[in-house]
């Protein structure tokens, strides 16, 4: 019988990412600027609720947008805010960690913001793992989806300060049952925020501005 070896490792093999997030944290913080790190499926939304909560609050606070994609920068073109954007491109990776995070703040500078928005890329598995740097964790559910989510990726939902229920105007449409996907969240992350929302109606928009202004330098 062949020998087996078994090797403890016990440091977090994320250890170096989350010393360069908390580096980022301090470094915005010390800027007095917030950066809320948006999370999704394809398809969700991210840019269009973006572009309509921007365009209620950038009179109030100074904003840029940090859009991550693999490859293609049509979310950057699609942007109707008129606030300066940064697209990042991350190299055909699923993810982005807060060593790239830093390298486009870097590029993109701070000192005329007081609110980041980073768009991650589409994906409900890999941006969940890795630290951005991030004051704030939001993701967006949207009814389409299902309300299953929660439980297929756990991990997601854990992570996130903020839940949106999103396009909740197409709730009559498809078999999904808030109230079920609000439990399923909550077990996961009894600390999570949960907004239900719709960026056709406007239902549910001033609940969200109200969270970007109480979460603003917390």
């Amino acid at each position: 019988m062949a020998k087996v070896r078994v090797i403890e490792v016990h440091e977090n093999i994320f250890n170096t990412n989350n010393q360069e997030a908390d580096a980022l944290r301090k470094r915005l913080k010390d800027k007095k600027v917030t950066m809320i790190n948006v999370m999704s499926s394809p398809g969700s939304g991210k840019t269009t609720l973006l572009s309509h909560v921007i365009n209620e609050i950038k009179e109030d606070y100074k904003v840029g947008v940090m859009d991550v994609d693999i490859e293609t920068s049509l979310d950057a073109q699609k942007d109707l805010t008129g606030v300066p954007s940064i697209q990042i491109h991350n190299g055909g990776l699923c993810h982005i960690d807060a060593e790239m995070t830093t390298r486009a703040i870097d590029e993109f500078g701070v000192d005329d913001f007081d609110l980041l928005f980073l768009e991650n890329i589409g994906n409900l598995v890999c941006p969940a793992e890795f630290d951005t740097g991030a004051h704030k964790n939001m993701m967006i559910l949207s009814v389409p989806e299902g309300d299953d989510k929660p439980l297929k990726y756990p991990l997601m939902f854990s992570v996130c300060d903020l839940v949106i229920i999103s396009k909740i105007d197409t709730l009559d449409y498809f078999d999904f049952d808030i109230d079920q996907a609000k439990v399923n969240i909550l077990n996961l992350n009894p600390n999570a925020k949960i907004i239900c929302l719709s960026a056709k109606t406007g239902e549910g928009m001033n609940e969200f501005i109200q969270w970007i202004k109480e979460n603003k330098n917390n």
